[in-house]
């Protein structure tokens, strides 16, 4: 029998969940801390392994970390636990704060406080460019599939789905080497194959049920974040740009302003950045059918925002130690990594015009559309905060909670 209990992963990734701010990178020195260097459940060479299985797949790589933890550790049961206890505060902190925001966002001074969040988010998406830039750009061709990638989005407006999958079939093409011999045994095909079927079973059955039956606006709220959980390749911040294009432009579920507003009060709470979504499903509920329907279409957002995810890992895990040995993978991982960087510094410049420019047009030549932001709409205030909270989280090292806080208090202030 092992030494931990169902009962100490319980205390000890609810203790991760609740305390899971920052970002993905944050979160995964928390986890190496509890469960590498204070208790010997992971060695570092398995946690490393599992973190770059994790970086292959889509959805959030912090998330699915944990549930790999569970998983190794007690099986389905642990993989549950830490999985759900990673998601669960932050969805329930996600939901209270998008209740507020439909009930009170329209006031003057709580408008004045989201100004000094988004020119705070603006800074944080530009520090998480400025991070992932010197990690993947190592090499003249990682530096040419970012600026390839940006200029796919950003002048060219093609999907994001479109540019990883090119970027990954790029990099598993030019990698050479050979695969590192491994011993491992493979897990019985017959219980991988019934465990893909009961999850396959559990993500797409109601999203089905949806279709058929239920709302309209639930239904289309379900497929379109099934389909975000499949590309949602490196992070949040890269999946971003295509969620914006899709819930402004396409689907009028949001404004550009109530986009930034998500975005900003996502980083205020523990788990995943990716509860973005839930926020997103939140509102575009709420503009169909008032806060009842806001509320099941946010449910829904979560359901298939995270089902998959115990999908891949699931499914997966068995194969982790052969999967990481491959050269290829690798190659496909450090290709769709560098166009990460690409699609973050348009959604760095995205949100930096919107934020600091109040009429912002747009320019037309042959298949290339860019912005034109209206100079005369530049916003003096949103520039000093974005100064102020440059000031505080660069220079000052500020915990992104309290700098989040301190702008909002300064900019309802002005």
């Amino acid at each position: 029998m092992p030494a931990y209990s169902l009962v100490d992963l319980f205390r000890v990734f609810g203790r991760i969940g609740l305390l899971s701010f920052g970002g993905p990178a944050a979160q995964i020195a928390l986890m190496h801390r509890e469960l590498v260097e204070q208790r010997p459940w992971l060695s570092e060479e398995q946690f490393l392994r599992a973190l770059s299985f994790c970086m292959l797949l889509p959805g959030p790589e912090a998330m699915q970390l944990a549930t790999y933890a569970g998983w190794r550790l007690r099986g389905i049961p642990g993989g549950l636990i830490a999985g759900l206890l990673f998601v669960l505060p932050g969805a329930a902190t996600v939901l209270a704060l998008a209740l507020a925001y439909v009930t009170w966002g329209n006031l003057p001074m709580v408008q004045a406080m989201f100004l000094g969040i988004k020119a705070t988010v603006v800074v944080i998406v530009a520090q998480a460019l400025w991070r992932l830039s010197r990690k993947a750009l190592g090499g003249p061709g990682a530096l040419w599939v970012a600026v390839a990638s940006f200029i796919a989005i950003f002048a060219l407006g093609l999907p994001f789905p479109l540019i990883v999958a090119a970027a990954a079939a790029w990099g598993f093409a030019v990698t050479r080497g050979k695969p590192v011999p491994d011993d491992t045994p493979a897990p019985p095909r017959t219980r991988n194959v019934a465990t893909i079927a009961t999850w396959l079973a559990l993500w797409l059955l109601p999203v089905g049920a949806l279709w058929l039956w239920g709302p309209p606006i639930l239904a289309q709220v379900a497929l379109f974040f099934s389909k975000l959980a499949v590309v949602t390749f490196g992070g949040a911040y890269a999946v971003l740009a295509y969620m914006t294009q899709e819930v402004v432009t396409t689907h009028g579920w949001l404004s550009t302003g109530q986009m930034l507003d998500a975005l900003g009060l996502a980083e205020t709470t523990p788990g995943p950045l990716i509860l973005v979504t839930e926020f997103v499903g939140f509102l575009a509920g709420h503009g169909a059918g008032g806060w009842r329907m806001g509320v099941a279409a946010a449910l829904v957002t979560l359901w298939v925002t995270f089902t998959p995810c115990f999908l891949w890992i699931f499914a997966g895990a068995p194969h982790i130690d052969r999967l990481a040995r491959a050269p290829r993978l690798s190659g496909a991982l450090a290709a769709v990594t560098a166009a990460v960087v690409g699609v973050i510094a348009n959604l760095s410049l995205w949100f930096a015009i919107h934020v600091f420019f109040g009429e912002v047009g747009q320019v037309s030549a042959g298949a290339i559309t860019l912005p034109a932001p209206l100079l005369s709409s530049l916003s003096v205030p949103a520039l000093g905060l974005a100064a102020l909270a440059s000031l505080l989280l660069i220079w000052r090292r500020w915990p992104l909670p309290a700098a989040l806080a301190f702008t909002a208090l300064a900019a309802g202030l002005i």
